[in-house]
């Protein structure tokens, strides 16, 4: 019988079992897809953004379904860090997969009384720090859209905690490049990107926009394009590794993050289309190393050749 494919993957000092991971904000707590997918064959899980108290999020509607994707105003709705401590934690802790929880704030402080809140609690292995959330105390500037703010607020979290740190960047920037490094430079262990891109859509029949929050982010099919792009270009930017996300509905897709340079994944919205997507990812990875009797995934990661072939026949 043929040896299986080594799906192994590092980031960092951190080795995943496999390189899929899930979208914050597409997962729930996991416990939502108890039943529906072998949640301990996931490389890793990145819970549902949290903040310091609970938030309700924006009023609807705001989910809308566009050609290849989907618009989502949800307004980061969440349960806060205290009961996510007390009624979901426990759950987690039960999971083989490193678990990551996904922060946000409206000011640095938020950030690092989170960082330091976590660093506390067994079974969280990583931090996730959502930048693309708007800086009160910066006029409504994204932390991600400025690099400067950028430095500031991962270098405020870095300081709070020894987990691993993952650094969520927003695509809605002119030069992302600029942003990652800025994150690196504060001490960010890994990078994942791209978050949504903003859009909108409109009911002609009301004239209205079909989103309440008038714009929303945009994800799916139709923002894989631009998110490999954004990746390869900030595994050449950085030393640190890359988590790809935008797009990624099949093995293929995230196989193309891979040979861009990504060390691992995460699946969003195709978690909305069909729960069994990350294993179906996983499968599919490794019956393509198998078909081309690849050993070891990390042989394929970063293969990506970008020189010229030479001039057509």
């Amino acid at each position: 019988m043929c040896k299986k494919p080594d799906l192994r993957v590092t980031l960092g000092d951190m080795e995943l079992q496999n390189p899929v991971l899930t979208a914050s904000g597409t997962f729930g707590y996991a416990r939502e897809f108890e039943g529906l997918v072998d949640l301990n064959r996931l490389g890793a899980i990145i819970v549902k953004g949290l903040a310091l108290r609970p938030t309700k999020g924006n009023p609807p509607p705001r989910i809308v379904e566009t050609p290849c994707g989907m618009l989502n105003a949800i307004g980061l709705e969440n349960v806060g860090i205290d009961a996510f401590t007390d009624q979901k934690l426990p759950f987690l802790k039960t999971l083989a997969p490193p678990i990551f929880a996904n922060i946000y704030g409206t000011c640095i402080e938020d950030y690092a009384e989170l960082a330091a809140r976590l660093e506390a609690l067994e079974g969280i292995a990583g931090v996730e720090i959502n930048i693309s959330c708007p800086n009160v105390k910066a006029g409504g500037i994204a932390f991600g859209a400025d690099a400067d703010a950028a430095y500031q607020v991962v270098k405020a979290v870095r300081a709070k905690t020894r987990k691993h740190l993952i650094v969520k960047l927003s695509p809605n920037v002119t030069d992302i490049a600029r942003i990652a490094r800025s994150a690196e430079a504060a001490g960010a262990d890994s990078l994942s990107l791209i978050n949504t891109i903003t859009g909108m859509a409109i009911d002609l029949e009301t004239r209205r926009p079909k989103i309440a929050n008038i714009t929303g982010g945009l994800s799916g099919p139709a923002i894989k394009p631009v998110a490999l792009r954004m990746v390869w270009q900030v595994v050449q930017a950085t030393q640190i590794p890359v988590i790809g996300i935008g797009g990624i509905m099949t093995a293929d897709d995230a196989l193309e993050f891979l040979v861009a340079g990504a060390s691992a994944v995460q699946i969003g919205t195709a978690n909305f289309i069909n729960p069994q997507v990350t294993t179906d990812i996983i499968d599919g990875i490794e019956l393509f190393l198998a078909q081309r009797k690849i050993a070891k995934l990390a042989d394929l990661i970063g293969t990506l050749e970008t020189k010229p072939s030479g001039p057509l026949e």
